[in-house]
């Protein structure tokens, strides 16, 4: 079963139970799918407008990896329920078990893996908002905002399951290298989400 594939109401319903997946990391997937797909809508109502001429070009730039972003989000959602499963396996080995640090290091390091390319990934859609909240028709602007602060939301949701993984590794040197990199996606991106968000509010005010 794909999570992607449920209805908004089925996944929501999976979320809310039990289960170890979905979890923070295929919601926060989930999000950013959201918000690049409010970039694509954008993009939509601005190409082909005369008074955006200038920007066409762009505009069909960012229409054609909004749409690959959104895919990779979506699949992401289920790849963050694949890497996350060994992990939630891993916890019921026995402590007296001489291969359980191995087996847990080797899990945590993929729980990591796909919450980073969801960072990298909303990060990339965070830049086409940027982009739009100049070059995207006034009409959408909020949708510019609301787009940019769930990407943001994306952004910083999936690094939470860094931080919270990577503090468990014996490989300090891998954990230091892995929340390093988290943690320069944070601050480059987040920056760019706030002066988006900033921009879009200033003209609509």
């Amino acid at each position: 079963m794909s999570f992607s594939d449920l209805s908004v109401r089925s996944f929501t319903d999976v979320l809310a139970s039990n289960e170890p997946v979905p979890g923070g990391g295929g919601a926060s997937a989930l999000v950013g799918a959201i918000g690049t797909a409010l970039a694509s809508m954008v993009g939509n109502f601005t190409t082909g407008k005369k008074k955006y001429s200038e920007f066409e070009p762009d505009i069909q730039r960012i229409l054609a990896q909004a749409q690959e972003l959104r895919n990779a989000l979506l699949l992401q959602i289920d790849e963050d329920a694949r890497c996350f499963e060994p992990l939630s396996k891993s916890y019921g080995i026995p402590k007296d078990d001489p291969q359980r640090d191995e087996v847990m290091e080797n899990a945590l390091r993929l729980a990591c893996s796909a919450p980073l390319e969801i960072m990298k990934t909303a990060a990339k859609a965070i830049d086409l908002h940027s982009e739009l909240a100049v070059k995207g028709s006034s009409l959408m602007l909020s949708d510019v905002g609301v787009g940019v602060l769930c990407c943001k939301s994306a952004l910083m949701g999936a690094s939470l399951n860094i931080f919270i993984n990577s503090r468990l590794m014996k490989d300090t040197e891998y954990a230091h290298n892995l929340k390093s990199e988290a943690e320069a996606l944070l601050s480059e991106y987040c920056a760019l989400a706030d002066r988006t968000y900033s921009t879009v509010l200033e003209k609509l005010k």
